[in-house]
This record gives C-alpha cells, structure tokens and sequence, in this order.
C-alpha cells in the first residue's frame, strides 16, 4: 500500500469539510452532504468542535493500525484529520498531563459503531500508555473483560449483529505516571424480556448459543443440553445462524477472557449451570386442572426438565414444582396460599427466567470489578467510557423504550450544558466577551418524565403501589388527568392534542415530544415491567438450592431476612442509576463521539439520506454546530495561525523574530480583514465568520503555489547548473581516456613495429649462421672422406705387400683369432643353453623361448655384420661343428640356424599377433553395444527433428473450432502426437481469449455456466445458446415513466425484464418488472413502477423448472423469512436460461453458497401453510406456445405445455 501523505493540519487537502464549524452555508442538507462526500471518500470521521461524528462504515478501513497510533500520539487535536485516536489522545493528554478527570460519552442508535468505538478508545490508550508486566495484566484484563460482557449482555437485532443490550459506563484508573491501574465497571438496565421472548428476526443473548455451538459433548452432558436449537422454546430459530459469526470460535473466546480476568474454573461451571438452567426453564410447559372448590390451577406437563433443572441447581423437586403451582401472600402475621393457574405460572416461569438471568449479569459485573479494581490507595485519576444504547423510535415502543430515551434526554441536556460551559470558560479564560446563545432546552421534557410529584415515572410507580384493580389503562388515564395540558405530551384525551380525530394514534398510546422528535409509547405492559415482580415463593425455592452462586444470588429469600416492604420498581432504580451517573459525568471534563448508521441493511458503501437525516436530528447535531458557532466558528493558537499563515506577508515571511501574537496583528492587518471578523484572545486568535477562515485559506493555496513555482524555478537552476558541471566534468573524463586510449594504441603499434623489424633481423643473422656452420660440416665430412679413402688405399696398399711377403705369419694370425672367436661364441652358446635350461626349470612356454632365443640371435646375427664380423662368425660356426675342418657340412648347418632363427621370428610375430586377437574378441562386444546406442539416439534424434520439422509447415489454423491436425507420421509418436495436438489446442484458446474485452468474458463465463447448468437437461436450452444475454431489457434508467422505480432502487441492477407472475390461487397470470440487483430479487408494478416484494438473495433456496421447452419457472424461499409469508414465488418468462443463470451466479457471488437449480417435471412449492405439488403435461395450448396453469385442487398445479 502506498504511504498516505502527512498531512500537517485538518485544512490540508480536505475532503468536503473536516470541521462541521467550518461549514458554509449551515443548513440541514449541506450538513448531510458533507456526511456523504466524506463517507464516499472513506473518511467516515468529522468533527464539530471537539465532537467526534462517526459514521458505521460496515467494512474494515486501514485506518487503525500501530502505525496510525503513533501518527495521532502526542499530536494537537485538528493538527490531523479527523479521528477517533485524535479525541483519545486529547482525553488521555489532558488526564496525565493536566490532572484532569475525563470521560467519554459514545451515543448512537443501535448499529451506529458504539460498542466498536468504546473498543478503538480502550485499545488506543493501552499502546499509548506505560508497558510493564504489571500494567501489561491490567491492560489485557480491562480489554478482556469486554467478550465476557458481549457475550451476556449483547444480542443480534434487525439492526445490529452485535448489539449491546445494556448500557456500560467503565471508570479506568490512572497512576499519576498515566499508567492504569485497575477500573469499575456500571451496567444500566439490562433488557431481560429478551430472555423470554425476542422479536421476528432477532435473537437471544449470545451466550445460549455460543454454548450449544462452542461446549464439548461432555460439557454439554454435564449441563444436560443438546447441541440443537430447536429444542428450546427461548431461542428464536429464525435467525438461529448469523453470517460471519462463529458461535463456537466465540464460546473458546470467552472461556479465554474469562480466565485472563481472574475467574475460576468453578466459578465459571457455576455460571454455565446458571445459563443452562434459564435455557431449560423455557421447556417447561403447564396444563390446567379444576380442583374441587371450583377455582382453576396449573400442573407442569413434563416433569422431566423440571427433574434436569432441579439437577443443575440442587433445588429440591418438590419444592420448586410448589411454587409454579402456588403462591403465598403474606401480610403482618397472616399468610394466604393461592394457587396460580396456567397464565400465571408461565408469567411466573418467566419472570424467574428473566430474574434469574438478570442478577446473573449484575454477579458478572461486580466480579468482573473485583479483579480488575485498582489494588493500591493511592490518588487516581479517572476516564470514564460510557457506551450506552442511543435514542431508539421503533413501530412498538414500550417500557424499554421510553427509559431508554429518557436517559438519552438526560445526556443531551448535560451534553449542551457542558458544551455551553466549556464555550464560556473559554470565552473567559481568553478574556473574550460572552454573548448569550438561544439553543433549546429540553430540562421541561426531562421535568415531564421524572418530577417527583407529577412525572410519568412517579405516576407510574404511585400506580402500581395503590391498592385495588391497576392495569395499563388505569395509569393511561391518570396520565390524561395529570399530563394533560403539557405541551409535550399528547394522547387522544389530552387537551393539548391536535389528533383527538386521528385514528392514527390509537386509545392505548400516548406519544412524548423528545427533543429528537415525537415518540408514540404503546401503554400495555407498563404496569408488568415496572413492578419486575418475582413471587416470593420463587426466592425462596432459589434461596434453598445447593447451588452457591444461586443461592448468593436470592438473598430475599432466607426466611430469616424476611422483609415485607416492597422492592423498588424498575423505574425508580433506573431513574437513580442515571441520576448517579449523571452527577459522575459533571465531575468530568467530557468527550463527545456520535455515532451514525448510514443505512438499514448492515451494507458497505451505502448513506441512506433519508436514515442519517433522522439520526442527525435526534443526535442535535445541527444544533450543536449553532451553539458553537454562535460566537466564534473558529479559534487556533497564535503559534499555529502565524505558522500557517505567514507566507500571505511580506514581514512575516519567512520568519518573524517577535511575538507570535504581535505576528498574527501584522499578519491581518496587511490582508485587511475588518476587525468585527476576529478578536485577540489571550492567546488564541478568534474568527467569526468561515468565510473569513476560508479566505484565508484560499489566499494561502494561492500563495503556496506561488512558493511552488518559485521552489521549480531555483530547484530547476539547481539541477540544470549540476547536470551542466557533470557534463563538464564528464567530458574532461572521456577526453583524458579517449586520449589515453589513442596514446596506447600508437604506442601498440610502434612496438608491434619493432618487434617485426627485430625478427626478421634475427631471422637474417641466424640463416647466416646456419649457412657457415652447414659449410663447416660439409668441409669436416669431405675431409673426414678424403682421409678414410686415402687410410683404406694405404692398408690395402699395406694389406698386400704383407700377404706377398709373408703369409705363414698371416696364416697364424688368423688362426689365432679365429680361435678367440670360436671361444667366444662357445661363451655365448653356454649361456644360450644355461638359459633355455632355466626357462624349462620355470615352465616356460615355447613362445617365449623363442622369443629370448629370437633376441639372442638377433644380436649374433648383428655381430656378424661387424668389420670383421663374416669372416669370423662363419669360423666360429664352422669350429664349432668342426673346429678343424671348414667343410659345406657346416654351412649347412648356419643355413639351418638361420633358418629356425627366421622360423622363430614368424613364431613370436604370429603368437603376438594372436595375443592382440584374443584381446580385441574380448572387448569388441563392449564397443558394438555402445555403438548400437549411439547409432538409436541419432536416428531417433534426426526422426523427431524431422516431424517437427514438418509439423512447423503443416500446422492448422489458431480458430478453437478448427479440428485438423496432421497425420501420424510414425506409430511410436502416437502419445507425443496427441499430447502435442492437446497442448496447441490449449495455447490457441487462450490465445483467443485473450482477445476477449472484460464484457466479452463475463458473457462467455455466464454462457459457460448455463451450459453447465441446463446442457442436455432442458430442452430451451439450445435455443437460447445463439441468444446474446442482455440483462437490462427494460431501460429503466432512460425510460422517464420508471423513475419512480429507479429512485427506490439504489443498487446496479442485472437484469430487469417483465415476467408472467402465476397466481398461486388460480394459476393466472399478471405481468410484474423483475429486478435482479447484487442483494435482492425485486417485483415491482409494470404499470405504476411501485415495488411489490423484495427478497434478499439470502432467502432464495432452490429454483425449480421442468425439462420442457417452456419459461416457467419457480423460486422458492428460506421458510420462516420475512419475504415467504405467502409462499415461493411462480414465473414465466422468455428469457428462462438467461435469468436462472445471472440468479445462480449472482447468488454465489454474496452468499459464498451455490443455488440449487433443480430440473424435473414434478416438483414441490410452498404456498402459505401448504406444499403444492407442480407437474407438468404435454397439451394442446390455446395461447401458442404459452404455458398455462390450472389449479386442480389444494395440492396440484397443473401447467400445460406444448
């Protein structure tokens, strides 16, 4: 998420205007406008003064995390924008800081944001206040102790999922360090007929059903419950379930907060019996039974829950049954014994019931103020929070009503007298003259309700005390007598009346002009509920359980305290709560939050005109506005003014040296505003008129944009005088390296140069070199030549000349060396054979000898090519066969050696030959399989580039509906060819979706859905495919002869279309708009446009059609639910597929759950108290094509089609 702009002052960039003070013109629809431009905006917070109007956005808003505490810690009340953490803050500075006590007074109508209000101040003052363990247990526990109170003092109502059903007033207590300490909590007028009876749509205090939902099955056996709602009678079943509350999550909550408060695990089973018992008390039923005197009593019909409860409470059975049947009067020393008959023991049942849980809650809140009550004696200070139910106009207004806003009178008039006050001693405290203000003063409609001789409350107790007969219409006509000629109350017979002919105010009411309007009061109960009376036989029973916390609870019942006086009515103790609390409030500086519901149906993004109008009215908000604005709409601190403002002069700008004030007196007197528009306070600066403000305003966004262009031009300078000198100083970096870079590369090519030149140099010497030194060794070699022909012609030369002259000596010679040969060859020939001797001692094969004997004659045979090698090896050879002849014997026998010398040579060849063979054998199947693997891989490898290859040029076109696809080329692709043709198929549809508009998908998508829905089921359906769906046939926002219908309509509306509604008597048809928005199904009249039904789609269960070609179709509707008090609804209509269609989907879209759409030819519907069964015949049709309906009897609907 983007990070919001710090704002510095609640004027910046206001959206409509943050301070109702401020507003101009101030009328009752610019007030409401502004309401709305800022609820639009998500700013659901304004201010009036120091009054903080909240507006229930019925969504959650990224405007309370840790990051906005901190924005609003420490910050001046308007720095900001509005908020609730701004007043929260002011509050909680001014106790730590001024050592003031505060409270804040949250108001509002139920389902305004009160209870979540209350919980953002708490939550605001624990971050902002000490850590510490110690303050961190205090913490949690006062934060805790609000599930505990929501689960058994709040309800859901038609108005509100979570709403408080008491008043709350919590004081928390401060150290002087502004740590918390503890708190004391004070309930008011718990409202304990909800117990009992609650009304059409609403349900039972949360506790019953967290229980059944959240509790174990064996707790649920050691309570003796089942888990089912419809077991007992004191649970409404028709709002059983509320969406996004989860029952169970809550009861685990609870138990959690309970024990972090301090509640045993006793005491909380304790409880749980309590609660348990009051459920069960409502299954006890009564029957009547004559006696024999004649006179009537009652009998419990099943004693079974009465055994079950008697086990939860230790209460003996026989006891508690005495005293639902009978009742004792006692007067001084006489008691009488009456029996009470079937209408009395309910009352009786009920008003234990309703006892019972009502002292419960009060043991709670005292509990619950004993382990979060501050431990130390020390001096505390003291913020109060009251969350208290707000000024309440219902169709019924009864007892409950008529306290409640009695008390809210109580708090409008210290509201305006505080707000009055706190005017005044501002006006004093800045030395500013106070000017009487008008405002209406409603102490003579607080005088009317509670003066203690002629009040309605006092008539009304003095009623119920007087002996003899007394019921409603008694204490009506004692208020005609008394009231009559107060011009604030009005009934039938009171003079003051102006409707003594209006049969709109019935001989039963009387009607009171609260200063939020007039209140019309139903007289009936009056007299009931203000007695609260519980038989003091039922006191008695309680007092004598085994149960601790119920027999603590009954204290009136120990037979030793008797006490014959009567208690106090529950309009006397009321009006002394108030009275109390209204004493604690004037002991505090107050904080005002007002809390708004901007519409009925508990929706995001809708204001109601209408609604809000009311709530403003009877919150006297405009009122407020006057009285602030009667002297001075606006007031700022000299620092702040002169700091917002000094820009608009030339003194002042950009800094003044002196007082703030004496800046602020230049200030104006250089804008020339007339003095009558302002006053100097002592250190405020007072304007009279928002004009004056907002010119101020306007001059000043005018002059910042001046200050903005000059900031451009000198910012502009900047930056182009600094890219300028990066420039430069780029420049001379690129030219420095671009030099260097030519610099190196001539240096390159210089010594590239060199380098050249130097080799061919060195080539050139070296080549002379070799020239003289090949001349040298040419010369040395035909020297050497020359010298060896020239030695060998002068040792022939030698040679001769000794064999002429001397021959024997030569002869001798020779034989000489001949012998020294043949000794040597002896030599070698011993060895030879000392060899082959060893190589058969180690068992050598003959290729190896050969091989050895290869090589010793090898060297033999090289010795024989020595100088004198021939001459002499033949000697040796022929000395050894025959030293003394030289005979063709022995030349025989060399030419066979030389012979088995070859013969041993070819041996050893071939055998290394073999060896080499054997070896190739060996490992050529290796090298043939790894070939065969090779040679696959790439055959198959060129294959499947070759079909794709071919597939690239034989590709079908990218239509979805184009089925063509290149042959198989080979049967071991056949998995690749089909998963490849899947895989195009694919990429082209999306490739053609994509080319969808968001308009074109939602039209396919919900084409898609009803081939889904109705595809070979409904025998329309292929009709309607070619069919574009439109939605909004009837174009109710062009047509002016639907605006009224348009008007009332507040939502976008997806289809609108007139249909044939069946009669569900007759089966005939009439024409009715049908509208389909995003939350209802509406009906309206075709003619006059006027709304007929409207049911939530939440209602909506199944929609039931046949398998014909035919429109008709039926809704059927959650029974019970407001909207199906006749029965499910029958349609026919063109457009069948269409509309079933855009229902499911939009129904899936809101409640997360799928419409059941059921296709058959026989179906079930319910009209009123009956189920009627449809069923559809073939026929002939006198309308064409038209279905008709035909009503055979109570149970069957016949409807004809062709």
């Amino acid at each position: 998420m983007a990070k919001m702009e710090v704002k510095t002052s609640l004027l910046d960039n206001m959206i409509g205007v943050g301070d109702m003070v401020l507003l101009e013109p101030l009328s009752e629809d610019s007030f409401i406008n502004n309401l709305k431009k800022r609820f639009d905006h998500s700013e659901i917070y304004t201010y009036i003064g120091s009054v903080v109007v909240s507006i229930n956005p019925y969504r959650p808003l990224p405007i309370y995390s840790p990051e906005k505490v901190e924005e609003y810690r420490n910050r001046n009340f308007y720095e900001l924008s509005p908020h609730i953490f701004a007043l929260s803050d002011e509050a909680y500075r001014s106790l730590r800081d001024q050592d003031k006590d505060q409270c804040i007074l949250i108001t509002g109508e139920s389902g305004a944001g009160k209870t979540e209000a209350s919980k953002l101040v708490m939550s605001y003052v624990a971050a902002v206040c000490g850590k510490g363990a110690e303050v961190n247990q205090v913490k949690e526990q006062l934060l805790q102790s609000n599930p505990v109170l929501e689960a058994f003092g709040n309800a859901k109502t038609v108005r509100n999922d979570n709403s408080s059903r008491f008043g709350k007033y919590m004081d928390i207590e401060f150290d002087f360090k502004g740590d918390p300490l503890g708190g004391v909590i004070s309930n008011y007028l718990l409202e304990k007929s909800r117990v009992v009876k609650q009304p059409r749509g609403e349900r039972n205090f949360h506790i019953f059903y967290q229980i059944l939902s959240g509790a174990s099955e064996d707790l649920l056996n050691k309570l003796k419950l089942e888990r089912d709602f419809s077991r007992y009678n004191y649970l409404s079943l028709d709002s059983a379930r509320v969406n996004g509350v989860d029952d169970a999550v809550n009861f685990r909550t609870v138990r959690n907060a309970m024990q972090i408060v301090g509640f045993m695990d006793h005491e909380t089973q304790s409880i749980l019996e309590v609660v348990a018992a009051v459920l069960k008390l409502g299954n006890i039923e009564f029957k009547p039974e004559s006696r024999v005197n004649g006179l009537d009593e009652s009998k419990i019909k099943d004693k079974n829950e009465l055994k079950e409860i008697c086990e939860l409470t230790g209460i003996d059975q026989s006891v508690l049954e005495r005293a639902f049947s009978f009742r004792t009067v006692e007067a001084k020393q006489e008691k009488v014994s009456t029996t009470l008959n079937v209408a009395q023991a309910y009352y009786a049942r009920d008003a234990l019931a309703k006892n019972l849980y009502s002292r419960l809650f009060s043991w709670l809140v005292t509990r619950i103020n004993e382990s979060i009550k501050a431990q130390t004696k020390v001096r505390k200070k003291v913020m109060g929070v009251l969350d208290i139910y707000g000024f309440e106009i219902f169709e019924d207004n009864s007892f409950e009503q008529f306290i409640i806003n009695y008390c809210n009178e109580k708090l409008q008039q210290i509201f305006i007298e505080l707000t009055l006050k706190e005017e005044q001693e501002e006006y004093i405290r800045e030395d500013i003259e106070w000017t009487h203000i008008e405002y209406f003063n409603n102490a003579i409609i607080c005088d009317l309700i509670e003066n203690n001789q002629t009040g309605i409350l006092a008539m009304l107790d003095e009623e119920c005390l007087r002996p003899g007969t007394v019921t409603d219409d008694t204490f009506l006509e004692k208020l005609n007598q008394v009231c009559a000629t107060h011009q604030h109350f009005e009934s039938r017979m009171s003079k003051c009346s102006r409707f003594l002919n209006d049969t709109s105010l019935p001989h039963s009411c009387f009607r009171i002009q609260h200063y939020a309007g007039k209140v019309m009061y139903q007289v009936e109960g009056f007299v009931d509920k203000n007695n609260d009376l519980l038989y003091r036989d039922l006191s008695q029973a309680m007092w004598k359980a085994n149960h601790s916390l119920i027999k603590a609870l009954f204290p009136e019942g120990n037979p030793a305290k008797i006490n014959l006086k009567r208690p106090p009515t529950a309009g006397s103790q009321f009006k002394a709560s108030v009275a109390t609390l209204m004493k604690n409030l004037q002991t505090k500086n107050p904080n005002y939050i007002r809390c708004i519901k901007p519409n009925d149906k508990k929706a995001a993004h809708i204001f109601n005109e209408a609604l809000v109008c009311h709530q403003v009215r009877y919150l006297g908000l405009l009122e407020n506005v006057r009285v602030r604005r009667a002297g001075y709409a606006f007031r700022q601190p000299y620092e702040l003014c002169l700091e917002r403002y000094k820009m608009l002069c030339k003194q002042t700008w950009p800094h003044w040296r002196g007082p703030a004030r004496a800046g602020v007196e230049v200030l104006f007197n250089e804008l020339e505003i007339p003095e009558e528009e302002y006053s100097f306070g002592r250190s405020k600066i007072f304007i009279r008129n928002p004009r004056t403000l907002f010119k101020l305003e306007d001059l000043r966004k005018q002059r910042l944009e001046d200050l903005a262009t000059l900031i451009q031009k000198i910012y502009r300078g900047w930056k182009c005088r600094t890219h300028f000198l990066l420039m430069k100083r780029s420049q001379i970096v690129i030219a420095s390296w671009c030099r260097r870079y030519a610099q190196q590369k001539k240096y390159q090519r210089i010594k590239s140069s060199a380098i050249v030149v130097q080799s061919y140099i060195r080539g050139w010497k070296a080549r002379k070199l070799l020239r003289e030194l090949k001349h040298q060794k040419r010369c040395k070699e035909a020297a050497t030549t020359i010298a060896a022909y020239w030695h060998g012609t002068q040792v022939r030369k030698c040679q001769q000349t000794f064999s002429v002259s001397r021959p024997a000596f030569g002869a001798k010679v020779l034989q000489k060396r001949q012998r020294e040969m043949f000794l040597n060859s002896l030599n070698y020939l011993t060895s030879i054979s000392l060899c082959c001797t060893h190589f058969n001692s180690c068992n050598l094969e003959n290729q190896d000898i050969l091989l050895y004997l290869w090589f010793c004659s090898d060297w033999f045979l090289s010795f024989s090519l020595s100088p004198l090698g021939p001459a002499v090896t033949f000697s040796a050879l022929n000395f050894f066969y025959n030293p003394f002849s030289n005979t063709p014997q022995a030349r025989r026998e060399l030419r066979r050696l030389k012979e088995e010398a070859r013969n041993k040579h070819a041996i050893a060849v071939i055998w290394a030959y073999w060896l080499g063979y054997k070896v190739r054998r060996e490992y050529r199947k290796f090298f043939r399989a790894n070939a065969g693997r090779k040679i696959y891989e790439f055959t198959l490898q060129k294959i499947m580039q070759k079909y794709f290859l071919e597939m690239k040029n034989k590709m079908p076109s990218l239509s979805p509906i184009d089925k063509n696809w290149p042959a198989r080329p080979y049967l071991f692709l056949d998995s690749t060819h089909k998963e490849l043709k899947r895989i195009f198929h694919l990429w082209r549809c999306k490739k053609y979706r994509d080319q969808f508009t968001d308009q074109q998908k939602l039209i396919y998508e919900e084409k898609l859905e009803a081939s889904e829905l109705f595809k070979d089921k409904k025998a329309l359906y292929p009709a309607s495919v070619g069919q574009p769906f439109h939605g909004a046939y009837l174009e109710i926002s062009k047509n002016p002869k639907y605006k009224k219908l348009k008007d009332a309509v507040e939502e976008k509306i997806i289809i609108a279309e007139v249909v044939n509604k069946i009669n569900r008597a007759n089966g005939k048809c009439a024409s009715r708009i049908f509208l389909l928005t995003k939350n209802n199904v509406l009906l309206a009249d075709q003619k006059s446009g006027h709304i007929k039904s409207e049911v939530p789609l939440g209602d909506v269960t199944k929609v039931s059609m046949s398998s014909q070609n035919d429109g008709f179709f039926a809704v059927h509707l959650k029974e019970g639910s407001g909207a199906a008090g006749k029965g499910d609804f029958l349609f026919s209509s063109d457009h069948l597929i269409e509309m079933a269609t855009k229902l499911y989907r939009t129904t899936l879209s809101q409640t997360k759950q799928k419409l059941n759409i059921e296709i058959s030819d026989e179906f079930l519907v319910q009209f009123k108290q009956d189920k009627v069964c449809v069923k559809f015949i073939q026929g002939n049709q006198k309308n064409g094509n038209i279905p008709t309906c035909k009503r055979k009897n109570n149970r069957l609907l016949e409807v004809a089609v062709p």
